[in-house]
């Protein structure tokens, strides 16, 4: 009997242990018919910091890795070691997937189309005038411009790093229009008004436990939209539940991000509905 072809792949980020991730990508490869082994590569289980990047990637090339996903915190920091970028990843300023092709490190951004899918799926026909976002990193790049792409009249973004709110906003406008998003100056006055919010930073994780701002200021007639995926219900989604909003949360995103990521280190066309399947039998 044959080998059945296989294929290597791997996360890097920091704090990952429970991530879905592999097991999506696993499970579909089985079902297509071949071995996809993933493995996750955790900064903080090794140790290192995003210094090590370049180690990795070398490392992952000569170990025959197809690609890898990348996530925090190093979304960004990955960029400057890659050889091309997809008109996407290039937009955002961002790479969550890596694929190792003829001697070249291709980087692409998954995540804009991911959280557009997630969010069409679990917020139908939401208003959308005015939404505030808190984070700006690179999954909080990838979700605004998704954002602004689905209909946001104006989006506000928030950010412990101003400078990084303010350049992505300035970016934002440069593609969408003049007006179209701001740095945001005033968090209490501008989810006072939003019709939605949306959370793009690491809070609510086991990592990083709590909510991105104060229970006071959500109100009933707002949505609310989280990356955060584990736990699938954070205190952000179950307070704001408790209250009346509409929520979504990030599984969408983790996994229509996986379905193209997939899409890229194999040239397969994945099942969608199937990948959802995977990544929901964790709770069960």
């Amino acid at each position: 009997m044959g080998r059945r072809p296989h294929l290597l792949l791997g996360l890097v980020g920091a704090g990952i242990q429970l991530s879905r991730t592999p097991a999506m990508h696993e499970a579909e490869g089985a079902a297509q018919g071949f071995l996809a082994l993933y493995r996750l590569i955790d900064l903080d289980v090794l140790g290192l910091g995003v210094e090590a990047l370049p180690e990795l990637l070398t490392a992952a090339e000569r170990m025959g890795f197809a690609g890898l996903n990348i996530t925090y915190p190093c979304k960004q920091a990955v960029i400057p070691h890659l050889d091309e970028l997809s008109d996407a990843a290039r937009a955002l300023g961002a790479v969550n997937t890596v694929v190792f092709r003829d001697g070249k490190r291709i980087g692409h951004n998954t995540d804009a189309p991911g959280w557009a899918e997630g969010f069409r799926r679990l917020l139908p026909d939401v208003p959308m005038q005015r939404v505030v976002q808190i984070g700006t990193g690179g999954a909080g790049a990838a979700v605004a411009h998704a954002a602004l792409e689905l209909g946001t009249g104006t989006l506000t973004l928030f950010d412990q790093d101003k400078a990084r709110a303010e350049a992505l906003a300035a970016s934002l406008c440069e593609r969408f229009g003049a007006g179209r998003a701001v740095a945001g100056t005033d968090l209490n006055a501008a989810v006072g008004t939003t019709d939605g919010l949306i959370n793009a930073t690491p809070m609510g994780t086991a990592k990083h436990p709590g909510m991105p701002l104060p229970a006071t200021l959500l109100r009933p007639e707002m949505w609310v939209s989280d990356v955060v995926y584990f736990p699938l219900e954070t205190e952000l989604l179950r307070t704001a539940r408790a209250l009346g909003c509409r929520v979504a949360h990030g599984g969408g995103m983790a996994v229509y991000q996986a379905v193209e990521a997939f899409r890229h280190f194999t040239g397969r066309s994945p099942d969608a509905a199937r990948m959802t399947e995977t990544f929901l039998s964790f709770d069960r």
